[in-house]
């Protein structure tokens, strides 16, 4: 049972995978979005190549609860991807993923370079952590 996490952004989707029993998330790549087809395509080749079960989305919710236009971004680009390709998509809120990532990454001494390579991986590991463990205790 592998699961597929993302951080959808406007520039980038960070990708992250669970280990085949469902316990934790690793980082794996970023995606450089160029253009729609494009980066669904690139997602398939993940979801494919690790035979995916479910993909967990990061969903940004302001802070009060409400999707704002980021939210509104990666809800149409999961509907893009049901159309192509008709994977099973969960949503995950992802407010301070983000924060959570470059908090880590600065207790480890990552540069600014460095950081900003990786911190959408790094923040898709966070969604799918998140989901991980909620699952488990079910």
């Amino acid at each position: 049972m592998r699961i597929l996490g993302l951080d959808i952004g406007q520039k980038t989707i960070g990708v992250a995978i669970s280990d085949p029993l469902g316990f934790t998330a690793q980082g794996i790549t970023t995606i450089k979005r160029k253009n729609f087809s494009s980066d669904v395509e690139e997602v398939k080749k993940i979801y494919d190549q690790y035979a995916v079960e479910t993909i967990v989305a990061g969903l940004p919710k302001n802070m009060n609860g409400t999707i704002g236009p980021s939210g509104e971004m990666a809800k149409e680009f999961c509907e893009k991807l049901k159309k192509n390709f008709n994977p099973k998509i969960e949503f995950w809120d992802e407010r301070l993923t983000t924060v959570a990532a470059h908090r880590a990454m600065l207790e480890a001494d990552l540069s600014r370079a460095k950081r900003k390579k990786i911190v959408d991986k790094i923040a898709a590991t966070y969604i799918l952590q998140g989901y991980l463990d909620r699952i488990s205790k079910l």
